[in-house]
């Protein structure tokens, strides 16, 4: 079974929110997954990404491949801390 990380829609119309999931790579966009691991939400002004980083790295080394779009939020999110702990 490939797995893979992605973001899984939810929210209101023209009010994304997204759930970090790690699922079956033949899952739908938003159907079942095996664990939320973060959320990501779009509409702040900084575009909020948490996630539990224990959980990253537990299914990372199990072979889990991200997504595009969640390897670009990974390393913005890396920035920012990375510059929020030089200061």
């Amino acid at each position: 079974m490939a797995v893979h990380i992605r973001l899984a829609r939810a929210g209101a119309k023209k009010r994304p929110f997204y759930r970090l999931v790690v699922t079956d790579h033949r899952s739908p966009r938003g159907g079942r997954f095996l664990e939320n691991i973060g959320t990501f939400d779009p509409t702040k002004k900084d575009a909020v990404l948490s996630v539990k980083q224990d959980r990253l790295d537990f299914w990372t080394g199990r072979g889990a491949q991200a997504s595009e779009t969640v390897t670009r939020l990974l390393k913005r999110l890396k920035k920012v801390t990375a510059a929020s702990d030089a200061k």
